[in-house]
């Protein structure tokens, strides 16, 4: 059982950060995930970008989902703006049998309502529950894998 999503994202670029879908593919799924959200922001629980009060990254903490954290340099939707984001599946739990893959879109927008690909620093941390015996987890990254170009 998938239990819940920690991130931490470094947006790099001016503009909305938050279009991207969140994604889970479960046992099996390969082109067309089970389950597809509507955004970055819904998933995390915070609609209309985050803004509340107007101009502002609203903060929050529910026992399901936050925003517990920005960091932002210069206002609002500016490069280097850091968030801190939780969402925890307890009233709505993700099951899965085999396998289990959670994806996470970067996506932003850019003039005239097109979507723009953004190259952010994100950090992620996945809980679920897990029953033993277990086959090997797959195999750490190295450095040159985790490079983004």
């Amino acid at each position: 059982q998938y239990v819940g999503t920690y991130i931490a994202w470094q947006v790099n670029s001016n503009g909305w950060w938050g279009e991207g879908e969140v994604k889970f593919f479960i046992d099996g799924d390969d082109e067309y995930p089970t389950i597809c959200g509507t955004g970055t922001e819904d998933y995390f629980g915070g609609a209309w970008n985050f803004e509340h009060p107007q101009g502002e990254y609203g903060l929050y903490s529910t026992a399901y989902q936050g925003l517990t954290q920005v960091i932002k340099p210069d206002g609002l939707y500016r490069a280097n703006t850091r968030f801190s984001m939780y969402r925890w599946h307890i009233t709505d739990p993700i099951y899965f049998d085999k396998d289990l893959r959670v994806t996470i879109q970067a996506l932003g927008w850019r003039s005239k309502d097109r979507y723009l690909p953004l190259q952010d620093n994100i950090y992620s941390v996945a809980y679920w529950y897990q029953s033993e015996p277990h086959k090997s987890f797959f195999k750490e990254f190295d450095y040159d894998e985790l490079e983004v170009n």
